[in-house]
């Protein structure tokens, strides 16, 4: 069976203008979430998940995706993604022809009930559906495992079940499968351990990570996905975002210290690092409070 190649080329993907604006209080313009995007297109990203197209009365704070992709200027070199719940969040995409689908379960039951009000199975079932719709329309689809590392609603999440879940979603012909830690509860043991578990099962997949910084181990646990052999980071500018139910979660690891971070290892992120400082920088007066991000403090290491 052929394994995917071991290069020092990072792909990272932000997901500040969903993940970090989802749960802002107060709504970010649309203008403003435009022109951040069309700055960080510039930026190297290998990806951007602009926005999600769910209900607006469920997220009002991303009830503008349409006119987002819409104002958006593309940069043919970066793929520009959405958060798709749902069939009609599908085809509202689709008419904003989204590059491609991100889709979203736990593992955890427990989550999967309290962050979509539904169980597993029946989220399978209707992930399924927007499975065969993105294929009929050539559209490449991503699944986000939530909860992967650990759940903070039903504690330890058993690896197994993980690659369970991950290989009925393979089945369906996905392109790729992200594991999240969701309530960052992982750490560079359990990482390493499942990323090696992943890759084995799924030679041909493209594997995400999507690390959450809430116990301070989110570099610690890119370092080991990397050495694990992962090439595909989520990530979220000044450290923005986290799960609404996962408590005391705080947000995403940070896009330009984990850029910096890789730059100084020798890997290619192929990023302007000095470009995300200053959309970083932007970030602050666009939620009016000072963010997570250390080195839009300290600066890059000279």
């Amino acid at each position: 069976m052929n394994r995917l190649p071991q290069t020092n080329r990072i792909h990272v993907a932000e997901v500040v203008t969903r993940d970090g604006f989802q749960s802002e209080p107060q709504f970010i313009p649309t203008e403003d979430k435009i022109a951040l995007i069309d700055l960080m297109s510039t930026a190297g990203y290998a990806a951007i998940e602009v926005t999600s197209f769910t209900s607006p009365r469920a997220i009002p704070m991303l009830a503008d995706a349409g006119a987002v992709f819409a104002g958006i200027t593309r940069n043919p070199a970066v793929e520009y993604i959405a958060l798709i719940p749902n069939a009609r969040g599908a085809e509202r995409a689709l008419q904003a022809r989204v590059d491609a689908f991100n889709l979203v379960m736990s593992i955890s039951e427990a989550h999967n009930q309290a962050n979509l009000r539904m169980g597993r199975e029946q989220s399978f079932g209707q992930l399924q559906e927007v499975i065969r719709l993105a294929e009929a329309n050539k559209v490449p689809v991503n699944v986000s495992l939530s909860t992967s590392f650990g759940c903070s609603l039903a504690g330890a999440i058993a690896p197994d079940d993980v690659l369970h879940w991950a290989r009925r979603f393979a089945d369906l012909g996905v392109r790729g499968i992200s594991l999240c830690d969701t309530t960052g509860m992982a750490n560079p043991v359990a990482v390493g351990a499942l990323c090696q578990r992943a890759r084995k099962a799924f030679p041909t997949l493209q594997i995400t990570l999507h690390f959450h910084n809430t116990r301070g181990m989110g570099l610690a646990n890119v370092v080991t996905a990397v050495q694990a052999g992962i090439r595909r980071f989520d990530a979220s500018l000044g450290g923005l975002g986290g799960c609404p139910y996962a408590p005391g979660a705080t947000g995403n690891i940070c896009t330009e210290e984990l850029v910096h971070m890789l730059d100084l290892m020798g890997y290619d992120t192929g990023m302007n690092l000095e470009l995300l400082l200053q959309g970083s920088a932007q970030l602050e007066h666009l939620v009016g409070r000072t963010i997570p991000s250390q080195l839009l403090r300290a600066g890059p290491v000279l």
